[in-house]
């Protein structure tokens, strides 16, 4: 969401006016830069221009800050130790000029992570993160804020080689927000329709909701896209929930009424400032003018190719079963190329079509 406005405000008088305090005041690091010992990225010339799109679910501010508990409280969730990336989406951008897809990447998917082995996706960051502060407190270091930026960076750095390994497509930029972020934005925009088939309720996510059309944001909103119970196919209906969401979330940001409204614009600019996290490399308008089809609704929703959903590791542990050499043909597709690693899409691992027959606000369960 936080993109897609910088990419509509990149068609406005607004976004000169904007520019640098876009460009200045959303923070950036390098995460992208491989470090000693850590694995290249896969061949620049990979047919696409690959944008890396993270949530995370930390607890924290962006300077990492503990959020108070009135504050958890509000984001339906509890203090927790640790960060999971619960939603990981490749956004490709051919550069033949085809239509872009915005990839999800199940949170359970048994993958390899470099240097560590076999292990969730969703656990690479932390992980990672967790290590180096371990590292840098070994070594003497004792400012906090520091080993908090660092220990961020090899995260991230730990992510990306994780989802480059296994698509083989070489990421160009990246963009994360948490929690509290993801709250901020849909109150920005004064919350996002959405459709469900069924009512439905979970009281982990704290998740309460009627069947049919409904506006959700803050709290809510967190609920509809982290609800994981009580959906018949579990975390492949949460993603579908997500690409609902984010489909009817890009009309919203980019209907006339948020456009002309510098109230909105302002509060959604600061959501953004607070909130998001952009690779350094990332240039805001160069960025727009790359992916204007976008800003048209010229996107597809699509989900890896998994073996199953209902998979168990070795330590027991329940997981989503993938075929590298399958997902990586796929991404490869999305560029128009063909995939050295071989393999074919798993049965019903197909791009997930959202059409509820309600204009702008897809159905889903």
């Amino acid at each position: 969401m936080g993109l897609v406005s910088l990419l509509a405000l990149s068609g406005t008088g607004y976004a000169y006016v904007t520019k640098d305090k876009l460009q200045d005041n959303v923070a950036t690091a390098d995460v992208l830069t491989p470090r000693a010992g850590e694995p290249p990225a896969p061949p620049a010339d990979d047919g696409g221009t690959d944008i890396l799109l993270v949530g995370s679910d930390a607890r924290t501010d962006q300077q990492g800050n503990p959020l108070p508990p009135s504050m958890l409280k509000s984001l339906r969730t509890e203090d927790k130790a640790g960060i999971n990336t619960d939603t990981v989406i490749l956004l490709r951008i051919p550069k033949n000029g085809g239509k872009a897809s915005a990839v999800s990447i199940p949170r359970d998917s048994w993958v390899d992570v470099p240097g560590r082995g076999k292990a969730k996706i969703n656990s690479a960051y932390g992980v990672a993160k967790a290590r180096a502060e371990q590292e840098e407190r070994a070594q003497g270091e004792h400012d906090q804020a520091k080993i908090a930026r660092d220990s961020d960076a090899a995260g991230r750095r730990a992510l990306v080689q994780t989802v480059q390994d296994l698509t083989q497509a070489r990421i160009d930029h990246y963009a994360e927000v948490n929690l509290l972020g993801f709250y901020l934005i849909t109150e920005a925009v004064g919350g996002v329709p959405v459709c469900l088939n069924h009512a439905t309720s979970d009281k982990d996510s704290g998740a309460n909701f009627r069947r049919g059309v409904q506006t959700v944001s803050g709290g809510e909103a967190l609920s509809f896209v982290r609800q994981r119970k009580n959906l018949p196919n579990g975390d492949l209906d949460r993603i579908k929930r997500q690409q609902a969401f984010l489909s009817s979330a890009m009309r919203k940001v980019l209907s006339a009424g948020t456009l002309t409204n510098p109230s909105m614009l302002n509060s959604l600019m600061d959501a953004v400032h607070r909130s998001f996290v952009l690779d350094d490399s990332l240039d805001v308008l160069e960025f727009a003018q790359q992916v204007k089809g976008i800003a048209s609704g010229d996107l597809t929703f699509a989900t890896i190719p998994v073996i199953t959903t209902n998979g168990r590791s070795e330590d027991g542990q329940s997981i989503v079963e993938v075929d590298p050499a399958a997902v990586r043909k796929f991404v490869a597709g999305l560029a128009g190329r063909s995939s050295t690693g071989g393999g074919g899409a798993a049965a019903g691992a197909v791009s997930q079509s959202l059409d509820s027959g309600i204009p702008g606000v897809p159905c889903v369960d």
